[in-house]
């Protein structure tokens, strides 16, 4: 699992905390953002926060953000399978990256030609289940 010039020991400590920081957010029926997730890690972790401003440290985090759902699928398994990553969202942003639905399509959570609508509907179907799953409180309307 070592990569993008990080060791094993590294990815796995990153994988855990990844893991715990949406789940915290889900609890609490809130998002986050990618910034804020590479400043926790940091935080909680004590490594190298992740460079947004060079392509391989997006690509790290991407990586990251697979091997978390990887993780949170083997530790609490759901069928269909919950994509925690759905709670990161790009900074400013009103929705999940690109990465969230190319991972959804691998899985086949969602077909190849997905629409911009189905990617949308998909994506606000994985945010109720994973807040209705770590027991967010009900929305307010």
């Amino acid at each position: 699992m070592p990569g993008y010039g990080r060791a094993k020991s590294e990815w796995d400590l990153l994988v855990g905390a990844g893991r715990d920081f949406p789940i915290e957010r889900a609890k609490l029926g809130k998002v986050t953002s990618y910034t804020e997730l590479k400043v926790t890690l940091a935080r909680r972790t004590g490594y190298r926060a992740f460079d947004f401003e060079r392509a391989d440290e997006r690509a790290a985090m991407g990586h990251l953000l697979g091997l978390i759902v990887e993780r949170e699928q083997a530790n609490a398994p759901s069928d269909p399978p919950l994509i925690l990553s759905a709670l990161v969202n790009y900074l400013d942003a009103n929705d999940a990256g690109p990465g969230f639905y190319q991972l959804a399509k691998e899985l086949q959570l969602l077909p190849m030609s997905a629409s911009r609508d189905e990617e949308f509907s998909f994506w606000i179907k994985q945010m109720k289940r994973l807040y209705a799953r770590h027991g967010a409180p009900p929305a307010v309307t």
